[in-house]
């Protein structure tokens, strides 16, 4: 008797076991990104207390130190020894934030995607706005910030990348691609073998007569738009003439590793200018985000990224120009 008790204790405990190690995998495979978290990440970065991270300010080291805490949090650990990549801009100490979530595959985690967007912004403007001076860059660029945060969130939870993600929050873009121009060159002198670069940017607000959620900028230097559309089962990424207008490619922290790697790098945005009247505007605050928006752009680009770090051979490649 004493031994059949024992028996379905043992079980039970088995059996409780089991539940929650399947609880906790279904968990997992079930992560989805809320409107909620990502506008908690704009209403820090793009609060007054930051008065528009501007390059060597204090509300950009405050701005570098969440982050840092953000991707600790999630598992993703810094590619340096620290997760600050330093770098001058004219006296001012500036530096990139880079975390690293190494692939699983012994032979594609030596290849790496760089998921990034600025987290810098113009700090305050001279002129005042109805009393107001602090250009809060909530769409440019806490809403692309909070992406990529969202994105480590999931891929620390799931590692389910084969080839590694470096996850880079970028300064001094505002004051000319300085942050990406200095890493660009930095990876390259240490011949990291970069697969592509995914860059983000004013997601903030959606297009009201376009056939696809976001466009790509250089849509025509490569095959990433058709294949992230191919991974994602939907006509989710297109090209703006505006865009094209504008030269929005080289306008962003893509460019760079494009210039100096020779290699796809693009960036997704759903502001092209024509949708969003706040622009480099004390007006670009946070109420003017529709989160809904941003949070199912996000979920539908995850399973484009996660296709694309762990397809077996390079298929993300550059169209002759």
């Amino acid at each position: 008797m004493k031994k059949l008790i024992l028996l379905f204790v043992a079980i039970s405990i088995f059996s409780c076991k089991a539940k929650q190690e399947n609880h906790q995998v279904k968990t997992v495979e079930n992560i989805s990104i809320t409107a909620s978290e990502v506008k908690e990440t704009v209403s820090f970065l793009a609060s007054d207390d930051q008065m528009g991270r501007g390059t060597g300010s204090v509300g950009i080291d405050v701005s570098a130190n969440y982050i840092e805490k953000q991707l600790k949090e999630f598992g993703v650990k810094p590619y340096y020894d620290t997760y600050r990549d330093h770098f001058k801009v004219q006296e001012m100490d500036a530096y990139n934030v880079v975390g690293f979530l190494e692939g699983t595959d012994a032979t594609l985690k030596n290849e790496i995607i760089i998921i990034g967007a600025h987290y810098d912004h113009i700090g305050t403007k001279a002129k005042m706005v109805e009393s107001d001076s602090i250009a809060n860059g909530a769409n440019d660029n806490a809403a692309g910030t909070s992406s990529v945060l969202a994105m480590a969130r999931y891929f620390g939870a799931k590692k389910s990348n084969k080839r590694s993600l470096m996850f880079v929050l970028f300064s001094a873009e505002e004051m000319g691609l300085l942050g990406s121009k200095h890493l660009a060159n930095r990876l390259k002198d240490e011949n990291a073998k970069l697969y592509t670069v995914v860059n983000m940017e004013m997601i903030g607000v959606p297009f009201k007569d376009r056939d696809y959620v976001a466009f790509l900028t250089g849509y025509g230097k490569s095959n990433m738009a058709e294949k992230i559309n191919a991974y994602v089962g939907a006509n989710f990424l297109g090209e703006s003439e505006v865009a094209k207008q504008y030269n929005l490619f080289k306008a962003s922290d893509n460019y760079p590793f494009y210039d100096v790697f020779k290699m796809p790098s693009h960036t997704i945005s759903s502001c092209d200018l024509s949708n969003y009247d706040f622009y480099h505007h004390v007006g670009d605050e946070i109420d003017k985000l529709d989160y809904d928006h941003m949070a199912s752009l996000i979920n539908q680009l995850i399973p484009g990224i996660e296709k694309m770090s762990n397809t077996a051979t390079q298929e993300i490649k550059m169209h002759d120009e």
